[in-house]
């Protein structure tokens, strides 16, 4: 059976991005996925100046609506990067965060599925019928996890 995730208060909120689980990445301490990733869109671009607003954004549904607004130019290397920036962003939050690291290990070899109904890359879509990347890299994350405590 799939474990299917989305919104923070949900069971398995913890996978969502927006959950409050801060990351330290580039020197920072990001209050959470989505702040770091939302401010990446920009890095190296003109628009660079919004990545304070993003990193200081007292929520991450603020953090999520300035990276997403249409008006700023994106990164150009950005549809090729976003992926791998998500990918660090996950496995540096669950290595991190002892207690969702435990929930993540505790879905065994379950699929596991980002439920927005609108996201068809992220996600699965409304009609389940998207590519669910994260929910790809939190199972490539479980993964890469289990081998590094295999190894100790």
């Amino acid at each position: 059976m799939a474990v299917y995730f989305y919104k923070v208060d949900d069971p398995y909120g913890c996978f969502s991005n927006f959950s409050p689980h801060g990351i330290h990445l580039l020197g920072k301490d990001w209050p959470t996925v989505e702040h770091y990733y939302q401010a990446q869109k920009f890095a190296g671009t003109s628009e660079e100046g919004v990545i304070p607003l993003i990193y200081a954004a007292p929520t991450p549904v603020l953090a999520a609506a300035l990276g997403r607004d249409p008006k700023r130019t994106l990164r150009p290397d950005w549809q090729e990067a976003k992926y791998y920036i998500m990918r660090e962003a996950v496995l540096i939050k669950f290595l991190t965060h002892k207690d969702i690291q435990a929930t993540l290990l505790a879905t065994g070899s379950e699929a596991i599925v980002e439920n927005s109904a609108t996201d068809y890359y992220w996600g699965c879509g409304a009609d389940k019928t998207g590519q669910n990347h994260l929910g790809r890299i939190l199972m490539s994350v479980r993964e890469e996890i289990r081998q590094r405590l295999a190894q100790e």
